[in-house]
């Protein structure tokens, strides 16, 4: 299955601005896998470290975190989203927040390199459910940035998701961020569910989009889910009549 997702793989942003004699030499030249630097690999990770680092795990439908070993199939959520349901209907993930993908997101996010948005898109639409919820929504809504974040990054990480997975369907202006917030990856879950209250909003003029919808709300990590849940009690608010979050990375307890 990894073999056809990843065997086309490549830096399609470089090489748009190739000469096409250039671009035919590039494909094959090898590239070095991101994770193990092994050589020749067909783009920034290699098939075996996917095959090793991606395999699938059951998870939470609530929360997406990994549901421990031995639990019953027909259980599909943890004790804690049963006793307080989360404010989408379902929440999924590709692959953990842990080694080799934390460092790739870094990369995406942190270091310039917004070609991992084709990795990881492949890496969330091989995950059956993920994709059949691509599939069926009516609308994919990446989680906005700040003027400020937006300005220094250069790029929304996941708007780059949603177009990947899905550019007809995607919306970067429906739903607004109207508060700068703080960094959330330096605060305490209980700072950070209030450091996000009230930084969403749907835009105004187009609340009538909503009415009845299925939306798939995008971003690239979860870990206390407090920007996610800011973000979907909009969208709910406003009338959408399902909300699907989607994660490439789940940050496990």
């Amino acid at each position: 299955m990894f073999r056809s997702l990843f065997s086309h793989l490549s830096n399609a942003t470089f090489k748009k601005r190739l000469h096409p004699f250039s671009e035919r030499l590039l494909n094959h030249v090898p590239s070095q896998c991101s994770v193990c630097m092994a050589w020749p690999s067909n783009g920034l990770v290699c098939e075996p470290c996917v095959t090793r680092f991606a395999q699938p795990v059951r998870r939470c439908t609530g929360c997406a975190l990994a549901l421990k070993a031995g639990i019953s199939a027909d259980i599909k959520r943890c004790g804690a989203c049963i006793v307080k349901p989360p404010p989408w209907d379902e929440c999924l993930a590709a692959v953990s927040y842990e080694f080799p993908w934390n460092n790739c997101i870094a990369s995406y996010k942190f270091g310039n390199n917004p070609a991992w948005a084709k990795v990881f898109s492949l890496l969330l639409n091989s995950t059956s459910s993920i994709e059949h919820a691509v599939d069926r929504a009516d609308l994919l809504i990446p989680v906005p940035l700040s003027t400020a974040r937006l300005q220094h990054r250069g790029y929304n990480q996941a708007l780059e998701l949603c177009k990947h997975l899905s550019s007809e369907n995607t919306d970067a202006h429906l739903l607004l961020r109207i508060k700068d917030t703080l960094t959330q990856s330096t605060l305490s879950r209980s700072e950070r569910l209030k450091n996000v209250k009230a930084a969403f909003a749907v835009e105004p003029l187009r609340t009538q989009e909503l009415q009845g919808k299925r939306i798939v709300l995008v971003d690239d990590v979860m870990t206390s889910g407090a920007t996610l849940s800011a973000a979907a009690a909009s969208l709910r608010q406003a009338g959408a009549a399902h909300i699907t979050a989607i994660v490439f990375a789940r940050t496990e307890e």
